[in-house]
């Protein structure tokens, strides 16, 4: 207890201790002092406005931001189909047929040019062998013990690289056709390099008259002699798609697809003959698709496509023509019109789609791993939205498949500012969600379903 009195004592308010007073005489002091401090402190507060008040009626309303208000808006989702798809120059081709069960079966074919890979140099020779080689991308569906046969049709209409064809274009043929060319064993979900052994009458037929083999731009050349194959897959059992490129390698490694002529001449010399389907000077080509949805098991068979006043609570979506998923926004499109939200940026905007899966057919390993968006025009044009080509790889823009949540994600504030800014009224407020090069299907979760998607947006207000 000593030294809590001694302390005590200090204070004690006695003038028989002279030390005593001057102990207590020098606190008071410094009590007196904070004490002044604190009031001069409250003194200056209460004449200060508060920083971010100060000068305010010196500042227009239209200097400040209204900054990360946030909004989440609707985004209803439709099944729609096209049969009738643009397909010129496609940098993937397919021939042979798929079916799904949700989906239906889809059956594909495809019309090209061949171009020749060098000049005649004259000379009669005896044809010896044809064989065509092709590189196939992709093989999906067939089995072990199937047969699948190819089918050539000499088309009878020229083609050129810069006319416009349709998926569901009606080819008119010559006289000339070669079926039921049997396809070697081909290895599922690979690239398969494969030679077909074709009938020594297609070399015959080719250079019957070897006056027409050259190019020119002024006259009648090859290309109006022989104006193309359509190439068809059948296939007993299983059906089987296989897909190729024919536009022109970007590695310079050569050709992919190509037909060659072997042949010798009464001396015995050999020489072959190549005609290109990945020619470098590009062949006109295009895919032909069709689909017949009533032989889907599952699902509604696509019963209520293009039905804008149907909202379901799945959306499809396939690669090979046709079926896609249309995104109305209508918040969009209110926020635009309302007055209030006349000056604002688009911070962010994300759109953002769950996947269904069915834990069979459909399943992370077996949709596509990117999807894309594209807005249409009011005259019918149609464009990828702008974030797609903000950065060189498209990261930005997103699309990819998250396995881990089970959505597919997208970034669009250009796009959204791009619409709030058009004055003209040609952007619509729609979206598509489509493949580029894939035959996977996907089934989107869509409008009222348990787990829908959403569009967040994030903007600033000036």
């Amino acid at each position: 207890m000593m030294p809590i009195m001694t302390f005590m004592t200090k204070y004690y308010h006695s003038f028989q201790f002279p030390t005593r007073l001057n102990s207590v005489s020098h606190n008071l002091y410094n009590i007196f002092r904070l004490t002044l401090f604190a009031c001069a402190v409250l003194f200056i507060q209460s004449c200060e406005e508060g920083p971010t008040k100060i000068g305010t009626d010196l500042l227009p309303g239209e200097d400040y931001v209204a900054i990360k208000a946030t909004d989440t808006l609707n985004a209803w989702s439709y099944t729609m189909y096209d049969e009738s798809v643009r397909s010129d120059n496609p940098s993937v081709s397919y021939m042979g047929e798929i079916y799904d069960p949700y989906f239906g079966t889809t059956t594909t074919e495809f019309v090209t040019e061949i171009r020749m890979g060098g000049p005649w140099v004259g000379g009669d020779y005896t044809i010896d062998s044809v064989r065509l080689f092709l590189t196939l991308l992709d093989v999906r569906g067939g089995g072990t013990n199937d047969v699948h046969e190819l089918n050539l049709y000499e088309i009878d209409e020229r083609l050129y690289t810069d006319s416009v064809y349709y998926s569901d274009k009606v080819v008119p043929f010559t006289d000339f056709e070669v079926k039921d060319i049997s396809l070697p064993y081909l290895k599922p979900d690979t690239i398969n390099e494969i030679l077909i052994n074709l009938p020594l009458e297609v070399g015959e037929y080719l250079l019957r008259d070897t006056s027409k083999l050259f190019y020119s731009n002024t006259k009648d050349d090859f290309r109006s002699f022989f104006k193309g194959f359509n190439f068809q897959l059948t296939s007993i059992g299983n059906p089987l798609l296989v897909s190729l490129s024919l536009s022109p390698s970007q590695s310079g490694s050569g050709y992919n697809n190509l037909l060659i002529i072997s042949m010798h001449n009464e001396t015995g010399e050999y020489r072959e003959f190549f005609f290109i389907l990945d020619a470098v000077n590009r062949n006109a080509s295009y895919n032909k698709i069709s689909h017949n949805f009533t032989s889907a098991i599952l699902g509604d068979k696509m019963e209520h496509r293009n039905d804008l006043s149907y909202r379901d609570t799945l959306s499809y979506l396939q690669n090979l023509s046709g079926v896609y998923t249309k995104l109305i926004l209508p918040g969009l499109q209110d926020l635009k019109n309302d007055p209030d939200f006349k000056n604002i940026g688009i911070n962010r905007a994300q759109l953002t789609i769950p996947v269904f899966y069915d834990g069979t057919l459909y399943k992370a390993s077996t949709i596509p791993t990117q999807l894309y968006l594209r807005y249409s025009l009011t005259d019918g044009t149609k464009y990828f939205v702008p974030d797609y080509n903000i950065d060189q790889y498209h990261s930005f823009f997103g699309g990819k498949l998250d396995s881990t949540a089970n959505v597919y994600r997208f970034n669009l504030a250009s796009f959204v500012q791009l619409y709030l800014e058009d004055l003209s009224g040609e952007i619509k407020p729609e979206l598509e969600v489509f493949q580029l090069s894939s035959t996977r299907n996907v089934i989107l979760k869509a409008n009222r379903n348990e787990t829908p998607g959403n569009f967040e947006l994030t903007y600033s207000q000036f």
